[in-house]
């Protein structure tokens, strides 16, 4: 007769819930609810498969106590630990049940034996290829021949992990799933984290969950379900997290054109309806929100500007002081020459700075200083550089409609508004294109270079060389466009790790930690131009952004901050890396390490939105982008990766045919800038 018995996979080591299987549910932990319900059945051998580690050494002797059958292998291959405890103990017919289901339904177990055994064609039967089950109800039996059969070409970890990912997804193996009418499986009776363990005490405690509750008992409960979500309360989740913050935001876009003034910030860019819009306060890296949540922020960091973390001591005392002293006078600040000459200091190759509030504006002052030295108005450009009506008249050259800075950040941006008469005045060309760039050189009267020196890459040092070289040999001025990378690599601009130097360079973001104060260098010969065009602003003569800047640029060299973000964004990019290997997802990491970005090969769009989705069901803002700052710290970032795992996982069995639907509640944002029309 062919041995049907059950194998019990369960470790002491779970990181989100430590030691959660000997959390107690009443008077029992939870291995011994599982035990002692499981004993119910007669005449089938019940066997533990543990970790034979140290970690687990605890475990093993509960169960002992309990007079279980254990086995313990492999920590990590789970498969072969499942391989080998069947063999230990002569199993044919394997029911697999994991140990964090305490409320596990033996008459539902007895009733899937019963099919497998009558069905012998079957390799595998269960509930769980197209869950209807309540979660925690999750049973499985497949024959041990088919395991090894298996194993044989099993070559991901990830199958060696979760032991039966293979033969659901092998078509040679033969497969039945049992399903119920009604989807019920949004009813969650494993036990991942604290709130489930919560969930389950209070559903044994005030449900009298006898000894062999039922899972139709659970669905017919009206009060139990009311506990957890169906699909559709799920969705309305996290809108009732942001109320107040969505209310705001949909009054925001009846009386301020597209709702605010950065496009980056925009809450439909990152999960619709979703995202929180608004915030009441800020320190670290941590975000209460305008509905009283918190979050950690583990996406752009305010887009990039604060490296030392949200309102730093240091830096906020420093513009308290300015702001008791006078913030605004007819007098001009001494903090501006002072700031002048910190940032020449730090960059030699520079002979004279000027100063503007925002990254667009000092765009804006950088052409117009060169154009005026140069003598000419046409600009070559590679990359983002703002708003302004001589940047995007680049997407008035193309007349079949294509717009010619799509592939610098933004797609679509529309052109309404701006001159038509600067058409043919700027001309695109793509990041390490030696021939785009050598057409637009040869084709067009340029004066000006500007670019970044790296976005989505590290820096092309061959390919920037040629820049340098083919700039000076036709006395063509080179701007850098350091906004975002600076100060996150070196102490000032990225180009001084390179060692090219260009003509002019623009600083900005993170110089000021949350203040607006950006900064444009050069060469004395080109920014003596300055004095030739009309340049001027009352605000940015405002004093307490340059007392910022100060007191920023003092913490960072006291902290070696760039040194510290780089080495936290490696660490970060090799976990991104180790972990979507793991899962064998095709990716691609982009940028430099402290401003790192994956981008998945496969339905990234829909994977980034499950990824935001999920990290902010833990109350974290995440995308597929991590500017890191000294605030995230290494406890933080394991919680991030934590999560990241579980969301990955589910994104491994949407490449392997489950449909993303199943995951994602919300509405996949768009990347473009029709999105907000």
């Amino acid at each position: 007769m062919v041995k049907t018995g059950i194998i019990i996979q369960s470790r002491q080591t779970s990181k989100r819930l430590k030691n959660k299987v000997f959390k107690k549910i009443g008077k029992l932990s939870i291995i011994e609810h599982i035990y002692r319900r499981l004993k119910l059945l007669k005449d089938i051998d019940i066997v533990f498969a543990i970790p034979n580690t140290k970690s687990n050494n605890k475990l093993n002797s509960h169960l002992k106590k309990l007079k279980a059958k254990v086995y313990r292998g492999s920590e990590n291959n789970v498969m072969q630990r499942y391989i080998n405890a069947s063999e230990r103990y002569n199993i044919e017919n394997i029911i697999r049940i994991t140990g964090d289901c305490p409320f596990i339904d033996i008459d539902l177990i007895k009733k899937l034996i019963t099919f497998f055994i009558r069905n012998k064609k079957y390799d595998y039967v269960s509930n769980i290829l197209i869950p209807s089950f309540p979660d925690g109800f999750d049973i499985e039996i497949f024959k041990s021949s088919a395991l090894k059969k298996a194993y044989k070409i099993v070559t991901k970890k990830f199958d060696k992990e979760h032991v039966t990912t293979i033969l659901r997804r092998d078509k040679q193996f033969k497969k039945y799933n049992f399903r119920l009418k009604k989807d019920f499986s949004f009813i969650k009776l494993s036990v991942d984290t604290k709130s489930d363990l919560i969930n389950l005490r209070k559903i044994y405690k005030e449900f009298n969950i006898e000894k062999n509750f039922s899972y139709s008992k659970i669905i017919k409960n009206k009060k139990i379900n009311n506990l957890f979500m169906s699909q559709s309360t799920q969705k309305n989740f996290l809108k009732d997290k942001i109320k107040k913050s969505r209310k705001t935001w949909k009054l925001a876009n009846k009386i301020i054109p597209g709702g605010n003034m950065l496009l980056s910030k925009n809450p439909d860019r990152f999960l619709p309806n979703y995202w929180p819009a608004y915030y009441k306060s800020a320190k670290g890296c941590e975000i209460i929100d305008y509905d009283n949540n918190s979050y950690f922020d583990l996406s752009t960091m305010g887009v990039g500007t604060n490296i030392l973390g949200y309102a730093h001591q240091e830096v906020d005392n420093a513009v308290k002081k300015t702001i008791n002293a006078g913030n605004m006078s007819s007098l001009n600040s001494y903090e501006e020459v002072e700031l002048a000459e910190k940032l020449l200091d730090l960059h030699p190759t520079f002979d004279m700075a000027k100063f503007a509030k925002t990254g667009g504006e000092a765009n804006a002052i950088a052409i117009r200083i060169a154009r005026a030295a140069s003598g000419k108005d046409k600009v070559a450009i590679c990359g983002y550089h703002g708003w302004h009506d001589w940047y995007l008249a680049a997407n008035l050259n193309n007349k079949s409609n294509k717009k010619d800075l799509d592939k610098h950040l933004i797609k679509g941006l529309n052109i309404k508004g701006v001159p038509n008469n600067l058409k043919n005045t700027i001309y695109p060309f793509e990041y390490g294109n030696y021939k785009m760039f050598d057409k637009v050189l040869s084709d067009n009267e340029i004066g000006i270079v500007k670019m970044e020196v790296c976005r989505n890459s590290l820096p092309d040092i061959k390919f920037l060389n040629y820049i340098r070289k083919k700039t000076s040999s036709k006395k063509i001025i080179l701007i850098f466009d350091e906004c975002t990378t600076g100060f996150r690599q070196t102490f000032g601009g990225l180009y001084k790790s390179i060692k090219i130097d260009p003509d002019m360079i623009i600083l900005g973001k993170a110089l000021g930690n949350g203040y607006p104060i950006t900064s444009v260098l050069g060469k004395e010969n080109i920014m003596k131009h300055a004095n030739d065009s009309f340049i001027s602003s009352t605000f940015w003569t405002e004093r307490s952004s340059y007392s910022a800047a100060l007191k920023t640029l003092e913490v960072m060299e006291r902290l070696k901050s760039w040194k510290k973000i780089t080495s936290l964004g490696k660490n970060i990019r090799h976990n991104w890396i180790k972990l979507f290997s793991e899962y064998g997802l095709k990716y691609d990491i982009k940028g430099i390490p402290a401003l790192s970005s994956f981008e998945f090969k496969n339905n990234h769009k829909y994977y980034k939105a499950l990824i935001t989705q999920e990290m902010l069901k833990n109350n974290i803002l995440a995308s597929s982008t991590i500017y890191t700052s000294l605030s995230h710290t290494e406890k933080i970032v394991n919680l991030y990766f934590e999560i990241l795992k579980d969301v990955v996982k589910k994104i491994y069995l949407c490449e392997n045919g489950i449909s993303i639907k199943k995951y994602l509640h919300a509405e996949v944002p768009l990347d473009n800038f029709q999105r907000l029309n």
